[in-house]
């Protein structure tokens, strides 16, 4: 059976931890570019624990805004925490989206498509449920050449042994991570009025506990790797990427760029 995710899901709480700060930070850049407007049905398509959801929210009088995630850890943890009569939460796949074509006015993605081994039927299904002329917009980290956080720990790791050489590679050659992929794929997909940009933001962490803790839990990539070392390898790397965090200074404090590829078209009639 073909895998519609490959972000490993553990709980709504390690997501946050491990990017729901860093989603919510950049859910305000992101809807900038989308822009959203009061009264529309809007859908939130990998919606995650509900970063965006709340910020799309808190911004406009939408009629509905519609959060759907492959995972039921998150769906719950966004149903539990977010309460709003015009938001919906549940469970879907990307690549499948349990709604009827054309069935919104906005239709928004943010940092999902990279972890769609399908994307192509993914953005297939994004413009299915548009209504014609609405907006469908993502984002996605522009993990080469842009996420420096990120970049720390897995070029540490690649060093560290050949495991960790491989998940950099499989992390860096990831579905429309590279400069104009996004745009490609809306193009192929026959949006029209195609343009995209580079979001930034940026990443701070009190110390390097708040840096590493997260990696260490129970979601996201980092965390798979980690989980599957033997604990004294595991605190060796542990050792390796706090070097590279204290960069030779005391720990505390560091502030990193994040870059992420965004996208917006328009769905044809």
């Amino acid at each position: 059976m073909a895998v519609s995710s490959t972000f490993t899901a553990g709980s709504g709480e390690g997501y946050d931890r491990i990017m729901g700060r860093w989603s919510a930070r950049l859910a305000e850049p992101f809807l900038d570019f989308s822009g959203c407007n009061d009264g529309e049905d809007i859908l939130d398509a990998g919606c995650g624990t509900g970063s965006l959801t709340s910020a799309l929210s808190r911004r406009i009088n939408a009629r509905s805004i519609t959060g759907v995630d492959f995972s039921p850890i998150y769906i719950d943890y966004a149903s539990r925490i977010i309460r709003d009569p015009r938001i919906t939460f549940k469970v879907g796949d990307i690549c499948a989206l349990p709604f009827a074509d054309h069935s919104f006015d906005r239709v928004l993605s943010l940092l999902v498509l990279h972890f769609v081994p399908q994307t192509e039927r993914a953005v297939v299904e994004l413009r299915r449920v548009a209504r014609p002329g609405a907006t469908v917009s993502a984002a996605v980290w522009d993990v080469r050449g842009g996420y420096v956080a990120n970049r720390m720990f897995y070029d540490t790791a690649a060093a560290f042994d050949d495991e960790g050489r491989k998940r950099r590679a499989h992390n860096y050659t990831r579905p429309t991570t590279r400069p104009g992929e996004l745009a490609a794929a809306w193009h192929a997909a026959g949006f029209t009025d195609v343009r995209d940009t580079a979001l930034h933001i940026r990443m701070e962490f009190s110390a390097f506990d708040d840096f590493w803790v997260p990696l260490a839990g129970k979601d996201g990539p980092g965390a798979e790797y980690l989980a599957a070392m033997p604990a004294g390898r595991r605190d060796r790397l542990h050792d390796l990427v706090r070097d590279a965090y204290l960069d030779g200074e005391p720990d505390g404090p560091r502030s990193y760029a994040a870059i992420a590829w965004a996208v917006a078209g328009t769905a044809p009639a």
